[in-house]
């Protein structure tokens, strides 16, 4: 069955199944250092193809949430070393998820000495959780081109301390679900004037110039890049004119880069997102001519199957993984799957996270 058959993600990595784990935020990270706890999590699930990590930031002005991991410091670097190892052990593969929030955060998150940065000094609707509870989203500083190379620097630097130092399989762009590369992309969150704002190729620049810096760093075939086309999550404006013409420019152009993949989500399901208004996952992969993952609503094989059967390569599942660490094994065998408890998604314990 082909959703179980091997993958080549590039000439080096080969998957074991054409299942992937979706990045999910789930706040165990104490003081923002991968743990054991961590460790564990990603061993229990490491027959998944291909294991994309929670959101992870490569700076303290990006720590958007509380006890989301990061990847700026020695002793968070090898923390992201022995999660690597505990699924290598398990002949699994694993990207870390790069993930700046940009302006998405709650005040009482960001560690001291760290300030709100966004495209534009935009502030975003609605609330944050924080370890005080429900609060406003802090208004962010308008990113001086200083900051914006400084940013990217960042994304670089961790990028090649996790591949080179801590032995993790490749990067993951976080350019989805309202965050700081998605706020550049989208009109809502950018009303720059600069080379970084207005037409599209200006509000697709700091994007492209951040995936073109991390692939010369650690190797275009180690870099992927997730995108939310029609997503409205974290304040976005879903259908803006330009959606199509948007990412059919970002696909061309990582097409020419040479990276590993693009990674759509459909935030339809988990997010509650608005209907798609053309068929914008494929004209992605028309556009790009690596791979394509994209997925939502799987917890069947024939779900799964339908997402490969429509001309992607990838499949992505979500909150099935939480709570069905050997979901791969389950799918295969047509066994039930359990629900997950979402009172337990974004505590600090093991109950709810290593315990299914």
């Amino acid at each position: 069955m082909k959703l179980f058959e091997s993958y080549s993600l590039n000439d080096k990595l080969k998957l074991n199944n054409r299942i992937v784990m979706a990045p999910m935020t789930r706040c165990r990270a104490i003081d923002n250092i991968p743990n054991e706890l961590l460790a564990k999590y990603y061993n229990q699930r490491a027959e998944a193809g291909l294991i994309i990590t929670e959101g992870t930031s490569p700076s303290p002005n990006g720590l958007g949430y509380p006890r989301i991991p990061a990847a700026y410091s020695d002793d968070q670097i090898l923390g992201w070393k022995k999660v690597a190892e505990a699924v290598h052990e398990k002949d699994g593969n694993i990207f870390i998820q790069l993930m700046h929030c940009g302006r998405i955060v709650g005040k009482s998150s960001l560690p001291e000495g760290a300030i709100t940065l966004a495209p534009s000094a935009v502030q975003a609707t609605g609330e944050i959780f924080t370890e005080q509870g429900m609060a406003a989203h802090d208004t962010p500083k308008e990113m001086s081109l200083e900051e914006i190379s400084k940013s990217q620097e960042e994304f670089v630097t961790s990028s090649r301390r996790l591949v080179e130092e801590a032995g993790i399989d490749g990067i993951e762009l976080h350019a989805a679900n309202g965050y700081l590369l998605n706020q550049f992309i989208n009109p809502k969150s950018n009303i720059r004037k600069d080379q970084y704002g207005g037409n599209v190729e200006n509000r697709a620049r700091y994007v492209l110039e951040t995936a073109q810096k991390v692939a010369d760093a650690i190797g275009a075939e180690k870099v992927g890049i997730r995108f939310s086309p029609y997503g409205a999550y974290n304040d976005m404006e879903a259908h803006h004119d330009e959606v199509v013409e948007m990412f059919s420019y970002l696909a061309e152009e990582l097409s020419k880069m040479g990276i590993a993949y693009i990674h759509i989500v459909d935030q339809r399901v988990a997010f509650g997102g608005p209907e798609f208004i053309t068929d914008i996952k494929s004209t992605i992969k028309e556009h790009f001519k690596g791979t394509v993952i994209s997925g939502g609503d799987v917890n069947s094989t024939e779900k799964a199957n339908k997402i490969l059967d429509s001309g992607l390569d990838l499949v992505y599942v979500g909150r099935p993984f939480i709570s069905n660490p050997n979901l791969v094994e389950k799918l295969k065998n047509n066994k039930e799957l359990v629900t997950p408890n979402p009172d337990t998604f974004f505590s600090a314990s093991a109950e709810g996270f290593t315990d299914y």
